[in-house]
């Protein structure tokens, strides 16, 4: 055999045991659904979306609201239900992240990873999109949970199923809006885990950053209303609109419309208003309009993945 040839053959096997992309994300995924700590995750995730409808049902004023403004009841459930996905998957997907990066290097396996063949910068690729995949299924999941729970709370506190006739176009466009905020806020927690266990190379330090940082966003609101209190200074409020926890907080209150309702005064007279949408945690200090909110989460996301992907590429596995 000549040199060309040989070194033909060489390279096409190496091409054929080069692992195909695909094939890495389905290891990913593979590697996540065996791991205990991502399941008892995603267990607590299921289990949590199932306690909104759980307080629906024991809770005593739940008959009089349902049946007296079944419009309102509903576009409050749905933002209970949504934001209580938004917080426990959030945090699903951080810790589990965190782990599915973080673990190569503590373990030392990326090198293993590396010496079959696989691309770094693709690996890191193969396990967002793996994670993006899992975090789906699970919001999936969940969300088939509340709507079946849902109803089954109102028909136990109520005893009819009535007021589901209440539920019209508006409310649908509110839910999937809402549903939209909450996708960017699981993608960006993505991104944001991925990129501080690139960052520290290390499960410890990748788990405690994720976590940290929108405890150290929601609490550095307060810090600054204190300093602005102190110094009477907006630029210290004005900074928060530029805080990714309290955005994400935000966010379904700025994009999602509120729902329109009409009640009647004492004295008969009809009154036309707005039923705003709930959200939880720490608001920024300063309202901004939807626009501005996903701008600036855009750009968190560019630069979560920038730092992931250039680090990854750039940077030798020492480990």
């Amino acid at each position: 055999m000549s040199v060309a040839v040989y070194e033909k053959s060489t390279r096409t096997f190496t091409r054929a045991t080069r692992p195909s992309f695909p094939g890495v994300v389905r290891g990913e995924i593979f590697k996540q659904t065996r791991s205990r700590p991502v399941l008892a995750l995603g267990i607590l995730a299921l289990v949590t979306a199932a306690l909104p409808a759980l307080f629906l049902a024991l809770t005593p004023n739940t008959k009089d609201l349902v049946n007296s403004q079944p419009g309102i009841a509903y576009f409050a459930m749905m933002n209970i239900n949504l934001s209580v996905q938004r917080i426990f998957i959030g945090v699903f997907v951080l810790i589990a992240t965190a782990l599915l990066v973080g673990q190569e290097y503590q373990n030392g396996t990326i090198r293993v990873l590396l010496a079959r063949g696989v691309d770094r910068v693709q690996l890191l690729l193969a396990k967002l999109l793996a994670m993006s995949l899992l975090a789906l299924g699970v919001f999936a999941l969940s969300s088939l949970i509340q709507l079946a729970l849902t109803p089954l709370a109102v028909r136990i506190a109520t005893g009819n199923l009535d007021s589901l006739n209440a539920i019209n176009g508006d409310f649908w466009h509110s839910t999937w809006l809402y549903v939209l905020t909450v996708l960017i806020s699981v993608g960006v927690s993505i991104l944001l885990a991925a990129c501080v266990a690139v960052v520290g190379r290390s499960l410890a330090f990748g788990v405690s950053a994720a976590i940290g940082w929108f405890a150290a966003d929601n609490i550095g609101v307060l810090v600054m209303l204190l300093v602005f209190r102190f110094t009477q200074n907006e630029f210290w409020e004005q900074i928060t609109g530029y805080f990714l926890g309290p955005i994400l907080n935000t966010m379904p209150a700025v994009i999602v419309p509120g729902l329109p309702v009409t009640a009647t005064t004492p004295t008969g007279a009809v009154v036309h208003g707005v039923f705003d949408p709930q959200t939880v945690g720490f608001p920024p200090l300063v309202n901004y309009d939807g626009a501005h909110y996903l701008i600036v989460t855009l750009v968190y996301a560019v630069i979560f993945f920038a730092v992931a992907v250039i680090l990854t590429w750039r940077r030798d596995v020492k480990e």
